[in-house]
């Protein structure tokens, strides 16, 4: 049985370091990203994108974050892998409950999430799960 939980997060420490830049071409960047969530999901994610800009300044990123906290009623951690893009001021992004990666009682956890927002302050998310 599918289920779907809403919430909003906010990004509270965003911290990007280039680690190869080529003149005439884009650059390579880290970041560490720490968000808190509220609502339906509530608690803490650390996140890891590794980010490749084009000389248009739009991005291409992908990711890992582990979530700690709950899900409605269910507590615990899982993973989930980040693929997006950002281009024209707003990124779009898709991501995915990492296999196996739930624990507590998120242990089974399947689910996606997708988003598409420009810079703001609180971001909604909404999360497509069910547990195999």
């Amino acid at each position: 049985m599918a289920m779907r939980a809403t919430g909003t997060f906010k990004i509270t420490s965003w911290d990007e370091q280039p680690f190869s830049e080529v003149e005439g071409s884009g650059k390579l960047t880290q970041v560490s990203v720490l968000k808190t969530y509220a609502g339906e999901i509530e608690g803490v994610g650390t996140l890891h994108y590794v980010m490749t800009y084009r000389l248009d300044g739009s991005a291409e990123f992908r990711g890992y974050e582990r979530f700690v906290g709950r899900v409605r009623e269910r507590a615990g951690s899982f993973v989930l892998q980040h693929s997006g893009l950002f281009a024209g001021g707003k990124a779009n992004e898709v991501s995915s409950v990492v296999q196996d990666s739930g624990t507590g009682a998120l242990s089974g956890l399947r689910g996606t999430t997708e988003f598409s927002a420009a810079h703001q302050h609180e971001y909604p998310i909404t999360l497509d799960y069910d547990f195999g």
